[in-house]
């Protein structure tokens, strides 16, 4: 594993320092004894937590409890926030830019912008899964000739500017949402060797 400086680690708890996964790592092989769902779970979490916090601290403070800016899908011409949703497929946008080998999207059987809505059978698969179960879905799959592990996690109705946005948009084709539901899924490709 590289080293750290002390700096990194200084929010975190002797306990969780030792709850960290252990890397047994060398160049060739830079994530050895880790798994295709290993990796993606752990990228899903920073995903899921940058997102998270955007939505609670920044779009529902600022829209719904300070009433300071609102959020919209017009955000350039309305001098507004960019909304949650727009925010994870920007961050993907500029994922894929920098050359990552990884991709990831939100998608929803009941997407507001339609294309967010699922393409594959494994993506129409994998939302029906999670919208039953709740919890993430693994499975492989071949695009293009070429073999991907592929996750997809629940995405959740985190706060109140998700449920008013989709319940109220014009598009939207479902109107129903409460918090805590599922309201689609990130899905997340790993190319396999």
């Amino acid at each position: 594993m590289k080293r750290h400086s002390l700096k990194f680690f200084a929010g975190l708890s002797v306990a969780a320092l030792a709850a960290l996964p252990v890397f047994t790592a060398s160049a060739a092989d830079p994530v050895a004894g880790w798994s295709y769902k290993d990796i993606a779970d752990s990228l899903h979490v920073v995903m899921e937590s940058d997102r998270t916090v955007y939505t609670r601290l920044i779009v529902n403070r600022l829209q719904n409890e300070e009433k300071v800016i609102k959020a919209s899908e017009h955000w350039k011409d309305d001098k507004a926030l960019v909304l949650p949703a727009q925010m994870f497929r920007y961050g993907s946008e500029m994922v894929q830019e920098k050359g990552a080998a990884f991709t990831y999207a939100l998608l929803s059987d009941w997407a507001v912008n339609k294309q967010n809505a699922p393409k594959t059978p494994v993506e129409k698969e994998g939302l029906a899964a999670i919208v039953k179960t709740g919890a993430p879905f693994y499975k492989e799959e071949t695009l293009g000739g070429k073999k991907f592990f592929t996750a997809v996690y629940p995405d959740k109705a985190v706060a109140k500017a998700c449920i008013v946005c989709h319940n109220d948009h014009k598009d939207s084709p479902k109107r129903d949402f409460k918090m805590g539901d599922v309201m689609g899924g990130v899905v997340l490709r790993l190319p396999m060797k």
